[in-house]
């Protein structure tokens, strides 16, 4: 534990910067994946099509991305699963 401001604050295990991938689901939506790279390209601009990787489920139902962002703090990564998860359109973040 690493204490900041008095307050006890855990020690994140990832050393920054590093690249991470961070995974979103939700319906299949033709809006979805355009939404989601807005969302994170905020918190981490410079994203490239590279960047993101596209799956849809077996009966097409469901699209799962998957963005890979050179994150820089862990703070930023909150942030981003925070948006992610608000978003009627995303089910479940990763």
């Amino acid at each position: 534990m690493v204490k900041e401001n008095g307050k006890k604050k855990k020690k994140s295990l990832l050393k920054f910067p590093c690249r991470f991938p961070i995974k979103a689901i939700g319906k299949a939506s033709p809006h979805l994946s355009q939404i989601v790279f807005d969302m994170i390209e905020k918190h981490a601009p410079g994203l490239t099509e590279s960047d993101i990787t596209f799956r849809m489920s077996k009966e097409n139902h469901y699209l799962a991305l998957t963005i890979t962002i050179t994150a820089t703090s862990q703070k930023q990564l909150d942030a981003i699963y925070r948006e992610l998860s608000s978003h009627k359109l995303v089910l479940y973040v990763l």
